[in-house]
Order: C-alpha cells, then sequence, then structure tokens
C-alpha cells in the first residue's frame, strides 16, 4: 500500500514537472515610465473630450484611419443581415473623424470617465482596458468597456492605434432596464 502512494506521488510530481516545462518563462518588457506615459495618454483624452481640444485628441492616435468602433452585438447583425444587407459584420460605422466631427459640433459639455483602467506593455505596444461612461450635460448616455491597443512610435511617444467598446444604453434611475439590440455611439 504504502509502495502504490509512494509511485503515485512520484508520478504526480512527474507530470507536474512536465506541465511546468511547456510553460514559458519569457517576461513581458514593460517600464514604469512607458507605464506612466500610458496613463498620462489616457488622461490627456479625457481632458482633450472634456476641453474639446481636437488638435490634443488627434495628437493621440497614430492617424486618423485607425479603427474606432463599437461593433454591432450578435443579434443586430442578424437584424441586419435579414433586412438590409446579407453580408454587414457589425463594424465599419465608426470611425476616429467621425467621432472627433461629434465632439466639435455638440454644444453641450462632454466627458469620457474612466475607471479600472488595466495597461499590459511589452515592449512598443501595450494594450489598455477600462471601464468607462461617456457624458454628456452631467448624464450619461452610455456605459462599457473600452479597448485601446497602442504602441510606441519611432518618436519614443506612445500613440493609439485602435480603439473598440461595448456600449449599453444608461437607464434613468426612475426606469427600470430594457434590453435593446440597437447600437449606441459615442
Amino acid at each position: 500500500m504504502h509502495r502504490t502512494l509512494f509511485l503515485c506521488a512520484l508520478f504526480c510530481t512527474l507530470l507536474s514537472s512536465i506541465a511546468l516545462a511547456d510553460t514559458p518563462t519569457r517576461a513581458r518588457v514593460s517600464t514604469p515610465e512607458d507605464i506612466q506615459a500610458i496613463t498620462q495618454v489616457t488622461q490627456d483624452f479625457q481632458m482633450a473630450i472634456r476641453t474639446k481640444n481636437l488638435k490634443q485628441l488627434a495628437g493621440l492616435m497614430l492617424h486618423s484611419k485607425l479603427m474606432f468602433e463599437s461593433p454591432a452585438s450578435p443579434e443586430m447583425v442578424r437584424s441586419v443581415r435579414e433586412k438590409f444587407d446579407p453580408s454587414f459584420d457589425g463594424t465599419g460605422s465608426s470611425s476616429y473623424t467621425s467621432f472627433a466631427q461629434f465632439v466639435a459640433k455638440d454644444k453641450g459639455n462632454l466627458d469620457e470617465r474612466f475607471s479600472n483602467i488595466q495597461i499590459t506593455q511589452d515592449g512598443h505596444i501595450a494594450w489598455v482596458i477600462f471601464d468607462y461612461e461617456f457624458v454628456k450635460d452631467n448624464q450619461v448616455e452610455n456605459y462599457g468597456v473600452e479597448t485601446w491597443q497602442m504602441m510606441k512610435n519611432a518618436d519614443s511617444q506612445w500613440k493609439i492605434i485602435s480603439v473598440v467598446w461595448s456600449s449599453h444604453p444608461a437607464v434613468p434611475v426612475n426606469k427600470p432596464a430594457v434590453s435593446s439590440n440597437t447600437v449606441e455611439k459615442k
């Protein structure tokens, strides 16, 4: 009996060491200075929206043709395919330029509040994910999760190369939540 337990324990130890041998031991390349610079981009993004400083906002982007979008839900994609466009994939309706035009034309106060910011960096590439609330005239319009892909350019500046977010309409305090299959745009 003791011999069986010993062999079982030895076998389990051998299996766990084999499993650990398959685990990569390489670490991501990240520096406190880069994390601070990326954090500053998130703060500058929020400030540019609040102050409607479109030059500052554009300066945070790698270029104006980057992916900047809230993809449609599977339900919305099915609905559009059935009614209008059999090849609709739920993307392609938004762009950074249209968002910048919205910010410029809006007469009210705009803000985008971030919380639970997580930054993952590996060398010259980084991912930023956070919860957001998009606020117009002190009222939450929509909320969700937003993610950015970023890169450090040749001038050692961190630039946003894509922005993708989920979007849920804000529910007024006195009304119950209603399921919606519509895509909210910022």
